[in-house]
């Protein structure tokens, strides 16, 4: 019998290109899909007709809760780090629908982000890494486990790593900045490096925060897509389905590519958009992190810490 698939965010950035795919490698398994809007179900259908729909949006936790208990793998990209009543959700749901013998398997998807929270303390903008800022996923678990709980998404990651049931297996992937075009039907960019080519039509040059000197790893999209597939060929593999060196507390995966310097970046932006002609000349330029937030750019808290 085909495994029953629950994924939620497929019309984002990373979940479409997760659910791409996952179903271009396994397109006989049982997809299920949690959706906000009917509208966007219904062109998803067209390329995707033998898929099925939930509709709600993360406050919906009773819907979530059933979906789940009704999957034998959950993918959780929709908003993920940032709602604990939705991971609570799936959670309760998976417990409930699996057995010890028959576990419910949850992939989530947290972000780098939660790292940040040494230079948004203590107001380090555009400085380089300090030595305890690295992290390495396989050897330093209990140090990524017991960040402060004022790290952004550590009350969700801390909702996950809490699961503690025989039924439910779970892993977290947590990337840094995702970059390359999305395969999904609807959002192609990322938020990080879109924003940062934006900021260079508004401004005529590519901003940098401060000296330039924060690095963060990357990941392309489609490289990460694969990370989902894996983990869920991992949930239908006898050798890795029960494996505590891939499931659980420990299992705390980064999924880099490599790193980049932002004034690196920002080179490498201000050069292509010269390139194709929408700004006179290759020019990148410091600017605070006071000018970021007055000027909008979301994305831009990245540019600014490690």
């Amino acid at each position: 019998m085909a495994p029953k698939i629950l994924l939620t965010g497929v019309t984002s950035f990373v979940g479409g290109t997760a659910f791409s795919k996952i179903h271009d490698a396994h397109p006989n398994y049982d997809y299920t899909l949690y959706i906000r809007s009917e509208y966007r179900a219904n062109i998803i259908s067209k390329k995707y007709p033998n898929v099925k729909f939930v509709y709600g949006d993360l406050a919906s936790t009773d819907v979530i809760e059933k979906a789940a208990s009704e999957a034998d793998v959950v993918v959780h990209t929709a908003e993920s780090a940032d709602s604990v009543p939705a991971v609570k959700a799936i959670a309760k749901g998976l417990a409930s629908g699996h057995s010890k013998e028959n576990p419910g398997y949850y992939i989530h998807l947290s972000g780098a982000g939660i790292l940040t929270w040494y230079d948004l303390k203590n107001q380090r903008y555009g400085k380089p890494p300090l030595p305890e800022q690295s992290y390495h996923d396989i050897n330093d678990t209990d140090r990524i486990l017991n960040l402060p709980n004022e790290a952004i998404h550590k009350d969700v990651d801390n909702a996950v790593q809490s699961i503690d049931s025989d039924t439910v297996k779970f892993l977290i992937v947590s990337p840094g900045v995702i970059h390359g075009t999305g395969l999904g039907l609807f959002n192609k960019t990322s938020m990080t490096v879109a924003g940062l080519a934006r900021a260079t039509f508004e401004l005529g040059y590519t901003p940098f925060v401060g000296a330039g000197q924060a690095k963060w790893d990357y990941v392309h999209v489609e490289d990460l897509a694969e990370f989902f597939n894996k983990a869920i060929e991992a949930t239908q593999d006898s050798s890795t389905r029960e494996d505590p060196e891939v499931w659980g507390k420990k299992w705390y995966y980064f999924v880099s590519g490599g790193e980049h310097q932002w004034k690196d970046l920002a080179a490498w932006v201000a050069n292509e958009v010269h390139r194709q002609g929408y700004i006179p000349e290759s020019r990148t330029q410091s600017i605070t992190f006071e000018d970021v937030i007055k000027n909008g750019y979301k994305a831009g808290i990245a540019w600014a810490i490690n």
